[in-house]
Order: structure tokens, then sequence, then C-alpha cells
């Protein structure tokens, strides 16, 4: 029997990638979400409608699937915002926005296949966080805060259901060539502001992105930790750089990888 997945956030990068390659394999039956599926003649796959900001319209994604397939046997929580700048001068309401999206919302979607994965009791939860959870650098707060925040709700809610037969998972992306950079909201720094000498980093930070890796590898990734009868709680995947500086962090006195990861951003 096949298996059902739902991939959120499927309608481009990481998310566009997981799904295509699922549904290829011919042995899930794969939904992917979008706020906008206009165009859905253009996938290979199920698109359905979905705003992980807004309750109702998880609930009626959920239901819809259950209707149609009776079960979700894996959930990919890939849809994210990023978000970048002094913390001081980023906006209240986009730091709520940002954790709707990034928290808030991967949490309601969790609790709305629970019930379905435990009564078979069998099941998958895969949640999309980043190695930026893993590793504080400037004017990455608000988004490396809601990665840790999802890591760390992993990480627990994984010994919360074990003995309900369910796997949970937290992949941790390095920079990737999504379209992320083109949402992601920049807090600009003003010409009086307090940080103005860090306007070039920012914006070379935000450029980063596009020199990044193609989303395929992790698409892979998934594909792979969903063959395994045992899979391990965490995986990282991107540059050598990314996934050894998660290392460093830990070996490193504080004082000097600070002092590292500053000498990145002068």
């Amino acid at each position: 029997m096949k298996k059902v997945v739902l991939v959120t956030g499927a309608s481009s990068g990481i998310g566009l990638s997981i799904a295509n390659c699922l549904h290829y394999q011919k042995k899930y039956i794969v939904y992917g979400t979008s706020r906008k599926t206009n165009n859905r003649s253009d996938f290979s796959f199920n698109l359905i409608d979905l705003d992980v900001t807004n309750k109702s319209s998880i609930q009626r994604c959920i239901s819809e699937i259950l209707k149609k397939e009776s079960k979700i046997d894996i959930l990919i929580n890939n849809a994210g915002v990023g978000i970048t700048g002094p913390l001081e001068e980023i906006p209240t309401s986009e730091i709520d926005k940002h954790f709707q999206t990034n928290v808030i919302g991967p949490i309601l979607l969790v609790k709305e296949v629970l019930p379905s994965m435990r009564s078979s009791k069998n099941g998958v939860i895969i949640n999309i966080t980043s190695v930026a959870g893993q590793i504080a650098t400037p004017f990455r707060s608000i988004y490396s805060g809601g990665k840790a925040a999802l890591e760390i709700i992993s990480e627990t809610l994984a010994m919360e259901v074990r003995s309900f037969g369910i796997d949970v998972i937290s992949i941790a992306p390095g920079d990737f060539k999504t379209n992320i950079s083109k949402r992601r909201f920049h807090s600009p720094v003003k010409n009086k502001s307090a940080y103005k000498s860090y306007a070039k980093s920012l914006k070379k930070m935000n450029l980063g992105v596009h020199k990044g890796s193609d989303p395929e590898k992790i698409a892979k990734l998934v594909r792979s930790i969903l063959l395994k009868r045992k899979p391990r709680l965490r995986y990282k995947v991107g540059s050598f750089i990314e996934k050894n500086g998660i290392i460093l962090k830990r070996i490193l006195p504080q004082r000097i990888y600070e002092k590292l990861i500053l000498r990145l951003f002068s």
C-alpha cells in the first residue's frame, strides 16, 4: 500500500524538490501545499491550499487529505520564511509573522496529524530546520531563534510519540538555492542607524543564498531517511563549513568562536 505524504511549502525550492522526488518513487501518494494553487497542472503531485499561519486552513487541509486517503503517513514541515536585520530594528509585527509561520504553523500541523498516525501506530514527522538554528550569527536572531525552537520541539516530540511507532526527525540545511531570500523580510539599516557599518555585511548575507547547493540534495536525503528502519533524530546537510561550524561551536571557547563569527561579518 502506498504511503501518503504531506509536504508543506511545496510550490518551489526545497519543498518542490522533496515532493517531486517522492512522487517519482511511485510508492508514495504526495500532497504538496501552497498558499496559491492557481496552476495545479504545473505540478506532478497533488497541490493543495494551505496557509500555515491560519488554523482553519490547516484543519481544512488535513481534513481534505484524510477524507480522500483515510490516513497521512508522513508529514514534512518545510514551509517557512526568512528574516534578517538588527533585532532592535525589526518591527514586532514581522517577528510575530515569522514565529507564526516557522514555529506555530508546524506545531499546529503536527497536532492535526498525530491522531491519525497514532491510531495506525505508524508515522514519520520531518521538520526542516536550519544550520542557523544551531549556529548563532549576527542579524539572524529571530530566524535562528525560530529554527532553534523547532529543533528542540522535534527532540521532545520524538520522545513523546516514539511508543506509538512515530518517528520525528529534524533536517538542518545550510544555504541552498531557493527563493527564500526574495521572500525574506529584510529590516533595512537606515542612514542614522547605530548598525550602519554592518549594512554591507547584511547585503552579502542575503546574496549568499543564491550561491548555495541544489535543493535536490535535501530531497535525496529525505528519500533515504524514509527507507531507514531506525532513522536518527538529527541530520545536517550543507557545505563543509556549514556542517563543521556546528562542531567548532561545541569545542571552541565562546569568546574565540564569537571572534571568528564576527570576523565574517566585519
